[in-house]
C-alpha cells in the first residue's frame, strides 16, 4: 500500500501563517535593535577615545553626538548620557526606552542600557 507524503494545503497555510507573523514581528524589532547595537559602538568609540581622558562632560557629549549624527542614531541624545570618572577611565552609561507598537493597541516596550565600563 502506498501512503502519500508531503504537507496538506491546511498545513501549509498554517505555517505560512505563523512564518508572516514571525517576519513583520521581526521587521519591526530589528531596527531598535540594529540601534541599540549603534548607540554601543558609539558610547564605547567615544569613551575609549584618548583625546577625551581629560575632556569635559559638554566635549564628550559633543564627540558622542558626532558619531549618533554619523550612525543616524535618534533614539539616545548626548545629553541623556551618564558621564562618570572610575579609576581614571572615562564611563559613559546610557539607559532608554523604546516602545515599537505591532497592531492596534498592542506594542512592545524594550528597555536598553549599557555601559561603557569594562567587565
Amino acid at each position: 500500500m502506498n501512503y502519500q507524503r508531503g504537507i496538506s494545503l491546511n498545513g501549509l497555510m498554517i505555517a505560512g501563517a505563523i512564518f508572516a507573523v514571525v517576519a513583520i514581528l521581526g521587521a519591526r524589532v530589528a531596527p531598535e535593535w540594529i540601534e541599540y547595537g549603534a548607540i554601543d559602538k558609539a558610547v564605547k568609540t567615544t569613551a575609549g577615545d584618548p583625546a577625551l581622558k581629560e575632556g569635559t562632560m559638554a566635549q564628550v557629549r559633543a564627540a558622542y553626538d558626532k558619531r549618533a549624527e554619523i550612525d543616524t542614531i535618534k533614539s539616545m541624545p548626548g545629553a541623556d548620557l551618564d558621564i562618570t570618572k572610575e579609576g581614571g577611565e572615562l564611563v559613559i552609561a546610557y539607559a532608554y526606552m523604546r516602545k515599537v507598537p505591532l497592531f492596534a493597541n498592542v506594542s512592545l516596550v524594550f528597555d536598553f542600557e549599557g555601559s561603557s565600563a569594562k567587565k
